[in-house]
């Protein structure tokens, strides 16, 4: 369905820590962007509305909405009404779209975050030209979506590509989805706090001082940066989350056959260094690796635009 005419589109991309809006074009460029920070799991569902409505207003300053896409943190219906379940989020088959519908006054149109990110990265992106395609976001965890064809497949009830709750370790971390092992407890922006909270416990790490002495400050950019100066923590840190990236997605790999896997999310701005440990684990885990072509594993082009990019192109399309 395609946005009326007369006004702006505006994607936004709600996530575990961060609400961000923007105007978007047809050509998947973003201006006048507002942000706010995700009220939590433990707040009332009105909250989260609330922080949707002023970002979504904030980025349209003052221009008539033509319509309106979201990108959820969450399992979206497969008739894109409802946020049936979010880990992140107190959203439990909450009517997202007709709550927002009745406050913004035009067309809302809601997606799972990873599928608009997907939806972006083949239209914009680093999947373009691409026929099938496996996209993995890694953020506060980890969602993914499959391409096939350019369409993104959503499944029987709207919840395919929910890579980032598969058990990889029995009776392993505690996840917030409420069971032990998923994925994301081992390659994540939270995995990658964790692990360097623990090895700072077996060597110096510039990160103690990032953090003035206290491992709770501890954040995915302060690994990052610490990671680029040389800091053997952060390195050893990122070096297990690529390789747990890789095996997870060896396992996709095998099950799927993609031409390309597109690495997203806040995460991936590490580059290489999340990327290379994750190719050299994706090579040794793969199923009959020396027997058929590989797909690359690529930095998705659009940074964390791209959620807010494709719920935008719910609209656009």
């Amino acid at each position: 369905m395609s946005a009326g005419t007369g006004g702006v589109v505006v994607g936004v991309d709600i996530g575990g820590t961060k609400v961000l809006a923007g105007v978007v074009d047809r050509a998947g460029r973003v201006s006048s962007t507002a942000r706010r920070t995700t009220p939590g799991r433990r707040v009332v569902t009105s909250q989260v509305e609330d922080a949707l409505v002023e970002a979504i207003l904030e980025s349209a300053d003052g221009r008539r909405l033509a319509g309106v896409g979201v990108a959820a943190a969450g399992f979206v219906d497969v008739r894109g009404e409802r946020v049936m379940f979010a880990p992140h989020l107190p959203w439990q088959g909450e009517p997202l779209r007709d709550l927002l519908q009745d406050r913004l006054g035009c067309q809302v149109l809601l997606d799972n975050d990873a599928n608009c990110a997907a939806r972006a990265e083949a239209h914009h992106g680093a999947a373009r030209g691409a026929r099938s395609a496996l996209m993995i976001t890694m953020g506060t965890g980890i969602g993914g979506a499959v391409l096939i064809d350019g369409h993104v497949l959503r499944g029987a009830n709207g919840m395919a590509g929910e890579f980032g709750h598969m058990q990889v370790v029995p009776d392993g971390q505690a996840c917030e989805c409420g069971r032990r092992g998923c994925w994301e407890q081992y390659s994540s922006g939270n995995a990658l706090v964790r692990n360097s909270r623990a090895l700072m416990v077996e060597q110096p790490s510039v990160l103690e001082e990032m953090s003035g002495g206290n491992p709770d400050r501890i954040t995915g950019p302060m690994v990052t940066s610490a990671a680029e100066q040389g800091d053997l923590v952060a390195r050893r840190a990122f070096a297990s989350v690529g390789d747990w990236l890789g095996v997870g997605t060896a396992n996709l790999v095998a099950a799927l056959d993609p031409e390309v896997v597109v690495i997203g999310g806040g995460v991936s701005a590490a580059g290489d260094r999340l990327l290379d440990p994750a190719r050299t684990a994706m090579q040794r885990t793969l199923v009959g690796a020396a027997h058929r072509v590989v797909p690359d594993m690529v930095a998705a082009q659009l940074g964390p635009a791209a959620g807010m990019i494709g719920a935008a192109l719910l609209v656009q399309l």
